[in-house]
């Protein structure tokens, strides 16, 4: 099979499309020939040698795919060959084939087509999992999402517009909060005019928000605890504004808020199940009510991977950034 390969860390030239060995699925795995993967910004870190994939998994690229089931490991049950499904992966997406947990599979869910539906499992998991099974978002709270325009969070809008929470967003740009809001965002802040921490305590009469999912790291680390309410929780899922900051302890404990940082990729595959069966159960019907949808900004072929991650890069995008195979 050919794949996108990373022999040398680098900039999306690094990116080459080479003949590669058929992966073969072991104990309880699928082997899925792909029809469509998604670019994430963990491939773009991978590709920078900042990285690496976990113990075991494929040295390819790619956290997600879409496909057909194309064999059956050893002990697996419940799907057949030729069977539609996405996958959440711990690499080996930018591939013509994966082998893939089959605790990490899912139905395409009703009213996607399969090219689409690989811009859902890691959204859908990484969202579900931090801002519901960790962060415990209620109807009636407020969410407060960074980078409202991105994969992630388009699907948070989503789905916390979906449960009845009041969402805010930041974003660059009036052209991204206009998605933002067309997607369900009632708080829109641009993030390169406005203060985030001014605008959520105004939108709120003061209170704050009571879920913050956060894709800066320690650059919002001291802001974020200010624009949480009391009892409110901040969900770190990414470091693009650094990995050390400082702490206010005495701001915490006065708002009895929680801070947690979670990462997707490297979890053990029991856990990884745990998440996709509750998105399974969740989010799918969601999908086939049309109360939430993918959002594509564009198609790439998958041999044009190095395209991909220089649209990423730009933050040119709005939601996912997919690769044909």
């Amino acid at each position: 099979m050919y794949a996108i390969t990373i022999p040398e860390p680098g900039g999306p030239e690094a990116l080459i499309w080479a003949e590669v060995p058929d992966p073969v699925p072991g104990e309880g795995e699928v082997l899925v020939e792909v029809a469509a993967a998604a670019v994430n910004r963990a491939d773009v870190l991978q590709r920078q040698g900042f990285y690496n994939p976990p113990p075991g998994a494929s040295p390819y690229p790619g956290l997600e795919c879409s496909g057909r089931i194309a064999a059956l490991g050893p002990g697996v049950t419940g799907w057949s060959v030729g069977d539609e499904v996405c996958a959440l992966l711990s690499g080996g997406g930018y591939a013509q084939k994966v082998a893939v947990p089959a605790g990490q599979l899912l139905p395409v869910p009703e009213g996607v087509d399969l090219v689409t539906a690989a811009a859902l499992p890691e959204v859908t998991c990484t969202v579900w999992s931090n801002v519901f099974m960790v962060s415990h978002l209620r109807p009636g709270e407020t969410l407060l999402v960074h980078g409202g325009a991105s994969g992630i969070g388009t699907m948070a809008i989503q789905l916390g517009k979906a449960v009845g929470a009041k969402v805010a967003v930041t974003a660059g740009g009036p052209a991204k909060l206009e998605r933002c809001a067309e997607l369900g965002a009632d708080i829109l802040i641009d993030y390169r005019e406005q203060d985030f921490v001014d605008e959520v305590l105004k939108a709120t009469d003061g209170v704050g928000a009571d879920v913050v999912l956060d894709i800066m790291g320690a650059k919002y680390l001291e802001r974020n605890v200010r624009a949480l309410a009391v009892n409110g929780r901040l969900a770190i899922i990414g470091l693009q504004g650094g990995a050390k900051g400082e702490l206010n302890l005495g701001a915490l404990l006065t708002k009895r808020a929680a801070v947690t940082a979670t990462s997707l990729r490297g979890r053990p595959a029991s856990e990884k199940a745990t998440i996709v069966a509750a998105v399974r159960e969740h989010v799918w019907p969601l999908i086939a009510g049309g109360q939430v949808r993918p959002v594509v900004d564009r198609t790439l072929p998958l041999a044009d991977a190095a395209e991909g991650h220089r649209v990423l890069e730009a933050s040119s995008h709005v939601g996912k950034v997919l690769l044909t195979a």
